[in-house]
């Protein structure tokens, strides 16, 4: 009965009609006693709330009299209009199935639960009604009750009906859903209630996804005893860590703050159970340990006492983060003041631990903060007594204890003095500009010796037995009634000291059992007080004391920002200096194009077309296809702002199509408003066309048609076409500003921007098509065309036009003019040739497995073949090709030379090895890092009586055309810039091209005749190829594209990037940003001065890392050079047969200092014999025995030269910086090099875990032995334990010099275990100044760099080093700005202590 006082609505009815009489007989006799006279419209009892009658039945009821009957009923119908049925209402007029009620309580009834309890409510939408269920334990008789089944707000309006009986039965629907989900049980609902119930499945999916799962458990009573006692679990283990967290502050009140090994009572002590209170020592145990000498961190603290800049980019947080890290740094034991104070100057949590650990005096920081055996004031081993007892009186009003020494030795030992000076530096603390002190006049004939004496004398009879004085320039006033929270009457006294201009200068110092901050404050205050209320008073002394007794429990209760006193409370804290606005260059940006036809231009024009040279190279010209549609290019210009332009290779439209947008300018005037950038993607791209360009329009390069590359350009005032590499005008949109004004302002003086090559789909060309696209929608007048081999024309005007920013887009195809060309494809070859393959094995990647699926002895011979050939390039089978082509042109009499596309130089160099022992043959290679000189001998005819052979990388494919080829040799193979997530560099991997690009270099060899295209691989294999290649923006690390997008100023860097052509996954760019927030190049958000410089090195960002920070420690050359090797290679060779040899060659350069070390010193050899002129036999003898390779020698030596000419452009060396001069002035330690070129790879970092130390009995005592190397182990971050590469000059290190406890490395390789390659040992201190984040743990138990890497020690120290980032950090924003000057004393002072801590590892020497 209880049930049905708690639920209003009527229950469902049983379905026979016999028990439906009996129950509504008896409900009437319940009623007659309780039922008012009111009691109308009882036929429509279906609808009523009324808790009278529970059981009633739908159709009719009972009348005012008693039970109902069917002549009653009957005569009810006759009466008016039949009323609806309950399955009526709410499963229509048709429906003939259960309702939702029953449907519920039938499966209440099948699982043994109580009835459903409905709790009906009226809203002011309507009804609703939400839905309890109970169990009663048959054994127990306990009964458990659900929480009410509620939907959340996104869904409650389901809920809402406009009666109450849809309501009960939509919270029936919902109920079976909690429990019946996972069933069919929906196709018995009504119709109405399906759609529910389709809803409610979307409900579930989002529930579950946020971990809601266990509401739809089909047992919910389980579940809801499952969550209790997950959440009992939960707790009892809240309970044991805090319980492990309150022995562990025991521990660290006993033991100085760090936690001794092992727990106190042994594990499992205590009240834990099962395992015990984990040991909050683990992992922390045997890790390497920092220290930092006593001169050591006095340097340091002078250094950031007068460089530390807190928040140097205005961060300001949100009021929730600020909330939330004063709750947790309250709970870590600081005063809810001072955080509340760090959180309004600091950036973000990590600053604000480090401000707090900075400015708040020693004897207020929480236990954990403090070093190991820390006690106040005390100086071990203390020889001058004196000294120290001067300095610990003068540190007694809160000074820091450092800083007294400093001050107190800075004035010749004379207490009195520095008693003076630390007040003056106390009541400069806290401003921007210290305050002179006012000269004070005095109406007095007495002198300073007269008044102190009378006052002292005044002093004493009015204070009696709280006066006292220690010597005749000294005396101390007792304080009475001073409270400090629950203590009461604190002994306090004020000291005052005679000063030479006393009584105008009073000093004062306090001795009390107070926090040192709060008596600085006291000084400060009543100091202010007498220079503000006391001007010509001589009894000052007096006064003060009476005003600090008044008012001394209000400041300790209020004492103020701890900004007001840091200077003095802190020895690190910096001191107040003008605030200095840092002056912005301002850009100078070139003028707007004055778009006014001038006619003496087109006149000049017109006259230049008339010259017969002009004339003749305009009939070559008029021979191309592309001079059939020049009108249509020209109007298509005209007429929209973005042109895209698609023509085979050989087309002319890469030559012609500009000359035709500069013809038409001319014939309009306008040639003085012409500046036309033509971007291509490699350097000899741009040289080949314009060399091409300028010859066609009979001037010299330079003149009206330039370049302009990395390192070298060729413009002048007249120049209207320049050929630009894509990074070069990226580079100069990247420093205009960071606007997008910004950018249209560098661009004012550009009518045309022509994008070549776009097919390639380069990082850098869809980085400048996203700037562009923003600066069409500012520059109406500015036009862009884009050209293409094989270009998706439809997928770039969407691009444009998707913004609808009104931006037109017209198209223009270029027919080829090529011959036909046959194709033969590997099978075809080996029939050829006559090739047999001799021993060859390997896999089956050109198996052609279409050509014959026979077994044994029926497989094709020549598919053997295939199969063994595997996927590697054949150089016998090559030079089989090039000699049978040659033999069949030369026996048709034909000329014309034969193109090879191999994927990378060292296939070139090799390919050009083995065929140059062909006499018959002039072979020249071509790729993109030949000087210019060479590269252009490929244009060239051969020799007499001999074949050019040219072999070239993917560059020959549409960038450059050599006219006389006749015959392509295809591998099918490229090089593509990809990402190793392994190592964490970006590389060149071999893999197959795309279909795309073997057509455009089949395309080749019918330039000039019908051609023949060879290639070296199967018709299966090449339908496997991919259409097109992937973009590089999605298949390369995107870190130094973020970077440069944040360089230009653009704060959200993923939206810029999620409107590339085609954008990169947002995970790839958070993962980008992370790490260069790991490198140092981004501070939270904020671009650091080395980020800045890397995104305008033309390198890989850990390279460049390296160069900025050689040119900033002053071994600059030996950065550039490391850099330059990691670029290419290892100079050192290891053949197979001579594997042992080649080991024993390295190790001679080898000093226990890494593998790049051991390069660079082989390289310097090499280097010195070339400066010294010493002769090419001997050069390369000198490589031969020591297992040098020549060419990669040569290849570094290149790649330092282009290092030089970029560091040279970005400012980070001045233009008259000499290498070798600088290389002889350089003479660094080993150490510092080595700790420079390991922080280049961070995070790339392996942790080293030595053995335990073993001893050996000597005469002399137990000696320690160095450990075997096979039991020192290794530890990365991603992979766990690794091990060093055999080829590793380290492989047999049994030990470390310089302190060593961490390696980084270059590459990782997972074959039978995980070995890391290209090693640098480094100590605690590299890691500390170069690596990662620093974080303190607040346990106490010392440091955690880059998120991993332990350190135990002092959290202070970390405080100091990672501050000490900060001013390194503004050294390159100084050298950057002025690169050509040296720095000064201060700044050199700065470089010393980082030289310093790194060779000592933070000791003093």
């Amino acid at each position: 009965m209880a049930r049905h006082k708690k639920t209003p609505a009527p229950a469902p009815p049983p379905p026979a009609a016999s028990s439906a009489g009996k129950s509504s007989s008896s409900s009437g006799k319940k009623d007659t006693k309780k039922k008012s006279p009111a009691a109308e419209d009882d036929s429509f009892i279906v609808f009523t709330n009324s808790d009278k009658d529970p059981k009633r039945r739908t159709g009719g009821g009972p009348s005012k009299g008693g039970p109902s009957s069917a002549g009653q009923q009957q005569e009810s119908i006759d009466s008016g209009p039949p009323k609806p049925t309950v399955k009526q209402i709410i499963g229509g007029a048709s429906w003939t199935g259960k309702l939702p009620v029953n449907l519920l309580s039938e499966h209440c009834q099948r699982q043994k639960w109580d009835r459903p309890e409905y709790n009906t409510m009226k809203t002011k939408d309507g009804f609703s009604v939400i839905v309890s269920l109970s169990a009663r334990n048959p054994k127990t008789q306990e009964v458990t009750k659900l929480p009410p089944f509620k939907l959340p707000p996104s869904h409650v309006h389901l809920a809402i009906k406009p009666t109450a009986l849809e309501a009960k039965h939509f919270a029936a629907t919902y109920a079976l859903f909690r429990v019946c989900s996972m069933k069919n049980i929906h196709m018995t609902l009504p119709p109405d209630h399906r759609g529910y119930w389709k809803e409610l499945e979307q409900l579930k999916r989002e529930d579950v996804k946020e971990g809601k799962g266990w509401m739809y458990e089909a047992d919910p009573f389980q579940a809801l005893r499952e969550r209790e006692e997950a959440k009992r679990e939960a707790e009892k283990k809240r309970a044991q860590v805090q319980a492990a967290r309150e022995k562990q502050l025991q521990e660290q009140a006993s033991f100085g703050g760090v936690p001794m090994r092992g727990p106190g009572g042994g594990s499992g002590a205590g009240g834990g159970g099962g395992g015990g209170v984990s040991n909050l020592m683990r992992g922390w145990a045997t890790v390497p340990k920092i220290e930092m000498g006593g001169k050591t961190r006095t340097q340091l603290e002078e250094i950031l006492r007068r460089e530390t800049v807190w928040n140097p980019h205005g961060v300001v947080m949100t009021e929730r983060q600020k909330g939330e890290i004063v709750r947790e740094l309250k709970g870590l034991g600081f005063r809810q003041s001072h955080v509340e104070e760090a959180v309004e100057e600091c950036k973000d949590r990590e600053e604000t631990l480090e401000w707090l650990l900075v400015h708040i005096p020693e004897d207020d920081l929480p236990r954990w903060a403090l070093p190991e055996k820390y006690s106040a004031g005390v100086t071990v081993a203390a020889t001058d007594l004196r000294r120290e007892g001067a300095i610990k009186r003068l540190a007694e009003s809160g000074y820091s204890v450092d800083l007294v020494r400093k001050i107190y030795d800075a004035n010749g030992g004379d207490e009195g003095k520095a008693a003076c000076a630390l007040q003056e530096l106390l009541l400069a603390s806290g401003s921007n500009e210290q305050e002179k002190a006012q000269e004070e006049e005095l109406d007095t004939w007495r002198d300073s010796d007269e008044c102190w004496e009378e006052e002292m004398a005044t002093l004493e009879a009015s204070f009696g037995d709280l006066y006292s004085s220690s010597s005749p320039e000294v005396c101390k006033i007792r304080l009475e009634g001073v409270v400090n929270g629950t203590h009461k009457d604190v002994e306090t006294h004020l000291q005052f000291r005679k000063s030479p201009e006393y009584p105008a200068q009073v000093i004062l110092a306090i001795e009390a059992q107070l926090p040192a901050y709060i008596k600085l404050s006291i000084i400060k205050k009543a100091l202010a007080y007498a220079r503000e209320s006391l001007q010509g008073e001589e009894t000052k002394i007096y006064f003060i004391v009476d005003w600090i007794q008044q008012n001394i429990n209000e400041i300790i209760e209020k004492p103020g920002a701890l900004r007001d006193v840091a200077a003095v409370a802190s020895a690190a804290s910096e001191v107040p200096r003008p605030v200095v606005k840092s002056s912005r260059k301002r850009q100078r940006y070139p003028k707007p194009i004055n778009w006014t036809p001038n006619p003496q231009s087109k006149q000049e024009w017109l006259a230049r077309t008339e010259a017969p040279n002009y004339k003749k190279m305009t009939a070559q010209r008029e021979r191309l296809p592309a001079w059939q549609v020049r009108q249509r290019v020209v109007q298509t210009v005209q007429q929209n702002q973005v042109t895209i332009i698609s023509g085979e290779t050989g087309s002319g439209k890469s030559t012609q199509s500009v000359q035709f947008v500069l013809d038409d300018l001319y014939d309009r005037g306008l040639g003085g408003s012409a500046n036309i950038i033509v971007t291509q993607p490699r350097r000899i791209s741009a040289l080949g066309l314009a060399d091409r360009v300028a010859e066609e329009r009979c001037t010299q390069v330079g003149q009206e048609v330039g370049f302009s590359i990395r390192g070298e350009h060729k413009t002048s005032p007249s120049t209207k076409i320049t050929f630009v590499t894509t990074g070069v005008l990226l580079r100069r949109l990247q420093t205009s500003g960071g606007r997008v004004e910004d950018v249209v302002a560098s661009l004012a003086d550009v009518s045309h921007i022509v994008i070549d090559e776009v097919h390639e789909r380069s990082l850098d060309t869809d980085f400048l098509l996203s700037i562009v696209r923003d600066v069409l929608y500012k520059r109406r007048d500015l036009k862009l065309i884009l050209m293409s081999a094989t270009l998706d024309a439809s997928s770039f005007r969407d691009y444009f036009m998707v913004d609808k920013q009104n931006v037109t887009v017209g198209l223009v195809e270029i027919a080829g003019r090529t011959y036909p060309v046959n194709d033969f494809y590997l099978d075809d070859i080996i029939r050829i040739t006559g090739f047999s393959g001799g021993n060859l094995g390997g896999r089956n990647d050109h198996y052609d497995d279409s050509a014959n699926q026979a077994s044994g002895r029926d497989v094709d011979p020549v598919n053997k073949i295939i199969q063994r050939l595997g996927h590697r390039i054949n150089y016998d089978l090559l030079a089989d090709v090039v000699k049978a082509i040659d033999e069949e042109l030369s026996s048709l009499q034909k000329a014309g030379g034969i193109l090879i596309f191999l994927p990378g130089v060292a296939e070139i160099n090799r390919a050009c090895n083995v065929l140059r022992s062909v006499s018959s043959l002039h072979v020249l290679p071509l790729h993109a890092s030949l000087e210019t000189k060479e590269q252009k001998k490929v244009f060239l005819s051969p020799p007499p009586g001999k074949r050019k052979i040219v072999i070239a990388t993917n560059v020959a494919e549409t960038s450059i055309t050599i006219d006389d080829i006749v015959a392509v040799i295809d591998s099918g193979r490229v090089k593509e810039t990809s990402f190793d997530p392994q190592n964490n560099m970006r590389k060149l991997e071999e893999t197959w091209a795309s279909r795309a690009a073997c057509k455009q270099r089949r395309g080749r060899a019918g330039r000039v005749q019908e051609g023949n295209c060879y290639k070296l691989y199967t018709r299966n294999l090449e339908q496997q190829m991919a259409e097109r290649p992937e973009p590089e923006i999605r298949r390369v690390p995107l870190e130094q594209l973020c970077l440069a997008v944040r360089a230009m100023g653009i704060r959200d860097v993923s939206h810029f990037l999620s409107r590339a052509p085609t954008p990169p996954e947002v995970t790839a760019v958070e993962a980008a940003i992370n790490m260069l927030r790991r490198m140092g190049a981004l501070d939270g958000d904020e671009l650091t001065a080395l980020g800045q410089q890397l995104s305008l090195i033309p390198a890989d960002l850990r390279c460049g890392k390296l160069m900025v920070y050689g040119s900033i420690f002053g071994c600059l050359d030996d950065c550039v050079s490391i850099a330059a090797i990691l670029s290419t290679k290892s100079p050192f060779l290891s053949p197979p047969d001579k594997r042992e040899e080649a080991k024993q060659a390295k190790m001679r350069f080898a000093r226990g200092d890494g593998d790049l070390l051991t390069d660079l010193r082989a390289y310097q050899e090499f280097d010195t014999m070339m400066s010294d002129r010493v002769p090419q036999h001997r050069i390369r003898q000198f490589c031969s025995e020591n297992f040098l390779s020549y060419p990669t020698m040569s290849d570094i030596s290149s790649t330092r030269t282009q290092f030089y000419s970029s560091l040279t452009e970005m400012g980070i060396i001045p233009r008259w910086y000499n290498p070798q001069a600088s290389q002889q002035q350089q003479q660094q330690s080993m150490v510092l090099l080595r700790a420079l070129t390991a922080s280049a790879f961070s995070p790339q970092i392996c942790r080293i875990q030595f053995p335990d130390k073993k001893f050996a009995a000597s005469m002399a005592g137990a000696v320690e032995l160095d450990p075997e190397a096979k039991t020192i182990k290794y530890f990365a971050q991603e992979s766990g334990r690794v091990f060093i590469h055999p080829s590793s000059t380290l492989f047999d290190s049994q030990g470390f010099s310089g302190h060593a406890s961490f390696v980084s490395y270059f590459s990782m390789i997972s074959t039978s275990k995980i070995f890391v390659r290209d090693l640098t040992p480094f100590n605690a201190y590299t890691l500390l100044l170069f690596s990662g984040a620093i974080e303190l743990d607040t346990q106490g138990r010392g440091l955690v760099v880059d998120g991993w890497l332990r350190l135990r020690g002092w959290a202070r120290i970390g405080v100091l080093v990672s501050r000490l980032r900060g001013v390194i950090d503004k050294l390159i924003e100084t050298k950057v700005e002025n690169p050509g000057v040296d720095f000064d004393k201060q700044k050199q002072d700065v470089i010393r202590l980082v030289v310093k801590m790194i060779e000592l590892d933070g000791m003093d020497a």
